[in-house]
């Protein structure tokens, strides 16, 4: 910003150059010491702009059920807000985030691997969904409804469950929004969720059944009572210091409606250029009669115009046609909201809206990167600490109490699904570098395509056995083929002494190396 001179410098400026020089530098200095931010300005292009200094809770209590609401009406009705809660849940939990046991007995993890996959089939307090179906379940109904609620159901000693434990996937509504204030023994409640002294959560007020159930009559629906907070799970993405989650769309709830009412309107616009009416009029000469309106044969007036239809004015002669107007832009006014709407979401715009045509293979890429990125974030900051952690430990207590498990807790290692890979050669290539040079483990490479290392490495190993008494050589394994598709050198020694290192059993190649022959 540059300061100029007024009327009063340039006179003193006539008279005394210098002091005029000094007071424009220190107005200079005096404008950049009390410079503020421009959005913090006020004017006359500001003045409508309206900004609340609430707090976030504040904010949410006086918004969350009408936003929740109509983002839930928008998901049920609008496709591209459908495909971005898809989008969403394929990618933070498509197939389900596994777990391995990881403590330093290896006995103690496959015991409690063995329970937790027999565990995963029954989880589910509905009877429906496995544990990996309830973690789709909850973090759609987080991104459509801000928030999510796993409840603890442990069952009787008789149930036949092994792990006498049960989870239920409610949603936010059954959490009293209207329940603030103090509540006892020195404890407040934020919009359902009850504090203790210390500042901890200590309960949640819920209602018995969904308050909008409407086939449940009775105000004791609307009845909320506590339920201990180690008993239920709070799932939402907590982007302030806020109480409740809100709908992942809610930035952009106008704009999927406005696009929403602009495709209505274009689809007026269309059928209205399409009706081509003719209508007939004209007087004969001399006849004072002008018709005042339109009828069909039986003298009904004709209020509604179709595609093709010929209307006859009272004495009608010269025929006159309309001529609806055709307007453009529709596609450009499509493709920026689409582009807005993906913001919105977090989203590249290419999978919200599976429209490849102007991304290229490198600017796919590099927008899956950052994707990926938060996709990766949202998994370890979100899902993990307030999903699937406090699950394990619940898992954990009820089998150490149920006497299956020697000790409460076993820690274990949560594996997402892999991603797709782009270019699978060179992000297969690059893996390898990463391995050999030490930056990856093999354990960490398995891991990240949601397979248990132990469980590919048994595989392997029962597989190379049965390979190798078969007498079966491929190129896909190392220990037998090079790189470059030939015989490892060791694997040939090896072979000869096996086969007794008869000169029979092998044979000469056109490139002079020795090969096994196949032994009758």
């Amino acid at each position: 910003m540059t300061t100029k001179a007024n009327w009063l410098d340039r006179t003193i400026a006539t008279v005394a150059p210098r002091a005029a020089v000094r007071r424009v530098m220190a107005r200079a200095a005096f404008e950049e010491v009390t410079r503020k931010y421009d959005g913090a300005a006020l004017g006359r292009l500001r003045q409508g702009w309206k900004a609340s200094g609430s707090s976030a809770d504040s904010e949410i209590g006086a918004a969350l059920p009408l936003l929740r609401a109509r983002h839930r009406d928008l998901v049920r009705n609008n496709a591209h807000a459908r495909k971005a809660v898809s989008t969403w849940k394929n990618n933070i939990v498509g197939a389900g985030i596994m777990a391995r046991s990881n403590s330093a007995d290896p006995e103690l993890n496959a015991l409690t691997d063995e329970l937790w996959k027999e565990w995963v089939e029954q989880a589910d307090a509905d009877g429906q969904l496995d544990f990996y179906g309830l973690q789709e379940l909850a973090v759609g109904i987080m991104v459509e409804g801000g928030e999510a609620l796993v409840r603890r159901r442990l069952q009787a000693p008789g149930s036949g469950l092994r792990v006498p434990l049960q989870i239920q996937i409610l949603e936010g509504d059954h959490l009293d929004h209207s329940k603030s204030g103090a509540t006892s023994a020195g404890r407040t409640a934020v919009q359902g969720v009850e504090f203790d002294q210390a500042g901890r959560r200590a309960a949640y007020w819920l209602f018995p059944e969904h308050p909008g159930n409407t086939w449940i009559s009775g105000k004791g629906r609307y009845l909320s009572s506590p339920v201990p907070a180690s008993d239920l799970l709070h799932l939402y993405r907590k982007e302030r210091t806020q109480t409740r989650g809100v709908p992942w769309g809610a930035s952009i709830i106008t704009d999927l409606h406005d696009d929403a009412d602009y495709d209505l309107a274009e689809r007026i616009r269309k059928k209205t250029e399409a009706c081509i009416v003719a209508i007939v009029t004209g007087a004969e000469e001399g006849d004072e009669t002008i018709a005042p309106k339109v009828t069909d044969a039986d003298g009904n007036t004709i209020e509604k115009f179709e595609p093709g239809m010929i209307a006859y004015a009272h004495d009608g002669k010269s025929v006159t046609f309309n001529n609806p107007p055709t307007m453009g832009g529709y596609a450009e006014y499509k493709g920026v909201n689409f582009h807005k709407i993906a913001a919105g979401y977090l989203i590249p715009h290419a999978l919200m809206t599976g429209n490849l045509k102007e991304v290229n293979f490198t600017s796919s890429r590099v927008g899956l990167v950052d994707f990926r990125r938060l996709v990766d974030a949202i998994q370890w900051l979100t899902v993990a600490p307030m999903l699937l952690n406090p699950v394990r430990r619940w898992f954990c207590a009820a089998a150490h109490l149920a006497g299956e498990l020697p000790v409460p807790y076993v820690p274990c290692e949560w594996n997402p699904p892999a991603f797709e890979s782009v270019n699978p050669l060179d992000d297969a290539n690059a893996e390898l570098i990463d391995m050999r040079s030490g930056t990856v483990s093999w354990d960490e490479a398995v891991s990240k395509r949601g397979r248990n290392p132990d469980d590919v490495m048994n595989e392997i190993a029962d597989r190379q056995k049965k390979f190798d008494e078969l007498g079966l050589i491929f190129d896909s394994d190392p220990r037998r083929v090079t790189k470059g598709g030939n015989e490892q050198p060791s694997v040939s020694q090896q072979a000869a002494e096996a086969l007794g290192a008869d000169r029979s059993h092998t044979d000469s190649g056109a490139d002079g190396r020795r090969r096994l022959k196949p032994v009758a």
